[in-house]
């Protein structure tokens, strides 16, 4: 009887495979990104951090958690807050309760890329940290740079 209960705990207190986290950790940003789209105000909020920190496209854009969902409140009173699908996620699982993404994403804003530091309290994920940029082709560097320029006269 010993040696069932043993394996049962050992079961239940397994740690996840990367694979495992991978696929849990893919479902919650996938997860994090509709509620925008949906604007699901509290599911959005409520898998960030309270000391979490969302840094947007302009320089001026860092905000905690909190001072995030007052400025966005406008965007979920809409149908939609924001839309951003994910088309490719890259993982670095530092440990068990840790671990940071980087994601390529189609927005409004056109293709954009994007940094998440979550941790995972009490088995649940949470984003400490996400910094959305915009992209600019190499290419077209110049041309941003000159835009930018004449922007700021």
């Amino acid at each position: 009887m010993r040696t069932i209960a043993f394996g049962l705990l050992l079961f239940i207190f397994k740690p996840l495979s990367a694979q495992e986290n991978v696929i849990e950790l893919n479902q919650f940003m996938d997860n994090w990104h509709k509620a925008a789209a949906e604007a699901r105000e509290d599911d959005f909020f409520g898998a960030m951090a309270e000391e979490g920190i969302y840094i947007g496209t302009d320089a001026s854009e860092r905000w905690l958690r909190d001072e995030l969902r007052e400025w966005a409140q406008f965007a979920f009173e809409r149908e939609s807050a924001w839309s951003f699908e994910a088309t490719e996620r890259n993982w670095h699982i530092l440990n068990e309760h840790t671990a940071i993404a980087d994601e390529l994403l189609n927005t409004g804003m056109g293709v954009c890329r994007a940094t998440a530091v979550l941790q995972k309290v009490n088995e649940k994920w949470l984003i400490y940290h996400y910094q959305l940029s915009l992209t600019v082709p190499n290419d077209q560097l110049d041309a941003f740079k000159e835009l930018g320029k004449r922007l700021s006269e």
